[in-house]
């Protein structure tokens, strides 16, 4: 759970789309930026183009607390990003002797792109802590509920029994693949940026090259063959990775959703700290009616989680709910980033631009939705009775085809689906079981008896136990690639 202050400090909407440790805020940036231009300098130091020490004092002054981003910002309008106007700023903090290894070599784009592989580096690394904890509490679900017996549901219709458990694997399964997209974009994808006014390092001499590999190891980035600035595929790659984590987030946050309705009840959100408190839930809203009764002049009570301001009786699934707020978001972020890889010649006008804020939304709901999905799937409550009561109440039709098959065998396929879509028919508008039509109306327990199908052929097709398929073997497989990573990674 963050910290209770958290929803204060990130402004109104923080505390659904900037939950988690992702840091993608203008502090963030300008604090990225600002490592940028320490590794550079301390780059520039160990190549032999900077004075002893210039490297130590540039980082020494490269704190975002010291810089004013409103100032920053005014500037920015003047020149179109924020980096020449935070140059000037820096080399007014650093001694007389660093100033030369303040942004020497660089362009504006240079700082601002390893900037935002700084921060995409950083974000990654939360996001897979909070994956992480996903991962495995879908795993327990996955293992825990491998004979949890339900109603499976396509085009949202009943359709045949499936375990809970294997609703988790596929969970599971999803949120393990994206964690791996992601680790491979933060592994190989992520590079410092470094090609000076043209993408020539022509200050530098030929010492270019050099500069870029020492600033790589300064900032933990990959080196790139060349410079990058108007070839957009890192961006393309890292905004795509994002949109996987997002896409499996935002299928267990649906599913979550459809299977909390009233009418269905399988499962529901845990318990968990309101936002204004530090205690468990409180009832009836968080506080004591008589107290309040009492002393008009009492506090008014925390909203209780998953509460309505207008329908005391309801509970909302709040995590599930603000993960589909993040990851409906994701899609059109990322056509914009992919919009915007068409860049002319040596430097985008405006196409470059276009990437700042889309690319960090799309940190910031990412992440946000995985701390949401880890607190999510860690609580969440399984209500297996409810599940065994809907299968039941479904009155054998989704073991239709089960029986079908049985009957196929000595009726043929095609007849045997239509005695069984006849029976199936009749059970509906009855409202009977469909082993009461299959045996009690004459024409068709005529024919199952010419058939020799007994009535205890037709129980044992009508046993959801006995009609799970490969349920189990597929939870197997899930939790046993869940394993197989989790060695490889440690």
């Amino acid at each position: 759970m963050p910290d209770q202050e958290e929803p204060n400090t990130r402004g109104l909407f923080g505390g659904v789309f900037a939950r988690g440790g992702v840091e993608a805020d203008d502090a963030a940036w300008l604090q990225a930026m600002l490592d940028a231009e320490a590794g550079l300098a301390r780059a520039l130091e160990r190549a032999g183009l900077a004075p002893a020490g210039a490297g130590e004092a540039v980082t020494a002054a490269a704190r975002a607390e010291k810089f004013d981003p409103n100032e920053l910002g005014g500037f920015a309008a003047l020149t179109g990003n924020p980096v020449p106007g935070l140059a000037r700023a820096l080399a007014r903090r650093v001694p007389q002797s660093a100033v030369g290894a303040v942004h020497r070599g660089a362009t504006s784009q240079d700082i601002v792109d390893t900037a935002a592989m700084l921060l995409a580096k950083r974000a990654i690394g939360v996001m897979q802590a909070d994956l992480a904890r996903a991962a495995g509490a879908a795993a327990g679900l996955a293992e825990t509920h491998r004979a949890s017996i339900m109603i499976g549901r396509t085009l949202l219709q009943q359709a045949v029994p499936v375990t809970f458990g294997l609703v988790a694997a596929g969970w599971l399964t999803g949120v393990d693949e994206a964690r791996e997209g992601l680790a491979a974009v933060g592994a190989q994808r992520l590079a410092v940026q470094f090609g000076g006014a043209a993408g020539t390092l022509a200050s530098l001499g030929e010492a270019g090259p050099q500069v870029t590999a020492l600033l790589a190891e300064e900032l933990g980035l990959a080196r790139p063959v060349l410079p990058w600035h108007t070839e957009r595929l890192r961006i393309v790659d890292l905004g795509a990775a994002l949109a996987r984590v997002a896409a499996a987030l935002g299928k267990i946050a649906r599913d979550v959703t459809l299977l909390a309705q009233s009418e269905v009840g399988e499962v529901s959100e845990g318990s968990a700290i309101s936002a204004g408190g530090a205690g468990g839930a409180s009832p009836a809203g968080g506080g004591s009616a008589d107290a309040r009764s009492k002393d008009p002049q009492a506090p008014a009570p925390s909203p209780r989680r998953g509460g309505s301001s207008a329908m005391p009786h309801k509970r909302n699934p709040v995590a599930a709910i603000a993960i589909l707020g993040c990851t409906r978001q994701v899609p059109g972020l990322l056509a914009t980033l992919t919009a915007a890889t068409e860049q002319e010649l040596q430097r985008a006008a405006g196409a470059w631009h276009a990437e700042w804020e889309p690319l960090t939304a799309l940190l910031r709901l990412t992440g946000s939705a995985a701390s949401w999905a880890a607190e999510l799937l860690s609580g969440l409550v399984v209500d297996t009775s409810r599940m065994a009561a809907n299968l039941a109440a479904t009155k054998g039709m989704p073991l239709a085809e089960h029986v079908a098959s049985l009957l196929a065998d000595v009726l043929g396929g095609v007849q045997a689906h239509d005695l069984v879509a006849e029976a199936g028919a009749r059970a509906v508008s009855a409202g009977l079981p469909l082993r009461d039509v299959l045996l009690s109306v004459p024409k068709l327990e005529d024919r199952l008896l010419a058939a020799g199908v007994t009535a205890e052929q037709i129980d044992a097709a009508l046993e959801p136990s006995g009609y799970l398929g490969s349920a189990d073997a597929f939870i197997t497989a899930a939790l046993d690639a869940h394993q197989a990573r989790e060695n490889r990674h440690g």
